[in-house]
């Protein structure tokens, strides 16, 4: 059973695609273990609607943060905005607060269609 599904932004689409073959290949089966488990050390929220993907591969903990769109009945979806590498011990609140205004801009071109 899956928890919700993962679509990933212009943004995210660009991080994982810079990233390692493998660092991406450990990204992508941790999101798709954190839909079947919803393991908050997989997947956690920050703050207010901002999420985050949690993986780690040889030392560097890669970050994508995201919102959830449950405007649809029938499937609850999970939005990755943008990634980063996390060099220290929080999320710096620029990352969240690009994140936030990436929420707002996704919901306002949904709102105009």
């Amino acid at each position: 059973m899956r928890y919700f599904q993962t679509r990933f932004l212009e943004e995210a689409d660009e991080f994982i695609a810079k990233l390692p073959a493998k660092a991406a290949k450990k990204v992508f089966y941790n999101i798709d273990l954190a839909e079947q488990t919803n393991d908050p050390k997989l997947f956690k929220k920050l703050q207010g609607e901002i999420w985050e993907f949690r993986s780690n591969y040889l030392g560097n903990q890669n970050r994508l943060l995201a919102f959830w769109d449950k405007a649809d009945k029938t499937e609850t979806l999970v939005l990755a905005t943008h990634g980063f590498i996390k060099k220290d011990q929080k999320v710096p609140q620029k990352e969240i607060d690009r994140a936030e205004r990436i929420r707002q801009q996704y919901f306002e071109n949904k709102k105009r269609k």
